[in-house]
């Protein structure tokens, strides 16, 4: 892929937030020193996740309901420990209720020691934090280097700012103000995401101005007449001024409001 991969990244989020996806992660390999896991926890979820309600596997209802809890920071070694980082995760309440329905004694595979892997040992996993906070600084830095983190969609511009300096104009993570941009009312009231449209509004009515003058030609050539008569291009050439019409009003951004959008490559 010979584009930034800030471009992809957009695309990505912004994909999620307009359809209302929530995003869930499931952890490979080890779960703290002592769990070697693989993927078997990855080829779990989804039966649990098939088992469960649509509301459900909501997040916000599995947050109010106390199914999954939130990782704090903490002091350890006289540093600070940014756990917070690792968003919330499921504890023995979400694992009685809903690993239930596939396991007699789910409290037997999923150990307090698998839930909280700081109770395997404190120093081992300030380290592991530690390598993920610095590898994010390392990935973030990439987008300032290159200038891309100009085009980032307003909740990916703020994350990478996070991830670099754990601020971005002055809010973190925990701030109601910087969560409100990661909502699909946050992204659809920005003016990246109007830019979008106003783009793919101009690819468009290049696209059906291009027609209504390709299928005009082709109705006044007279050695075309019979063939034009043929395939109808008359009710065609209406169709395209008619779509024209529509693609070149300001109701149009309205109808496009919801989609994707295009990338507004002049502005790179």
């Amino acid at each position: 892929n010979a584009l930034p991969p800030i471009i992809d990244l957009n695309n990505a989020l912004v994909s999620w937030l307009l359809t209302g996806h929530h995003a869930f992660i499931t952890a490979a390999g080890y779960v703290g020193p002592r769990f070697r896991v693989d993927h078997d926890i990855s080829l779990l979820v989804p039966e649990v996740w098939c088992r469960m309600r649509p509301a459900e596997r909501d997040p916000q209802y599995l947050i109010a309901n106390h199914y999954l809890e939130k990782c704090e920071d903490f002091e350890y070694g006289g540093k600070r420990v940014l756990a917070s980082r690792l968003g919330y995760r499921i504890n023995t309440r979400f694992v009685h209720a809903f690993f239930g329905r596939v396991f007699n004694h789910p409290s037997a595979v999923f150990t307090d020691e698998m839930l909280r892997p700081e109770l395997q040992g404190l120093d081992i996993f300030a380290d592991g934090l530690d390598n993920i906070i610095t590898t994010q600084k390392r990935v973030a830095q990439l987008y300032f280097d290159d200038g891309s983190i100009a085009h980032a969609c307003p909740p990916l511009k703020a994350l990478l700012h996070i991830m670099r300096d754990e601020q971005y104009q002055g809010l973190d993570l925990a701030q109601p103000e910087l969560r409100r941009l990661f909502t699909r009312e946050g992204l659809l009231a920005s003016d990246w995401y109007h830019a979008r449209l106003l783009a793919k509004q101009r690819l468009e009515r290049a696209r059906w101005r291009r027609n209504v003058d390709y299928l005009d030609r082709f109705v006044k050539k007279v050695s075309h007449a019979d063939e034009a008569a043929r395939l109808g291009v008359s009710g065609r050439l209406a169709h395209a001024r008619q779509t024209l019409e529509a693609v070149e009003s300001p109701s149009y951004l309205g109808q496009l409001k919801g989609t994707l959008g295009v990338e507004p490559i002049d502005s790179w």
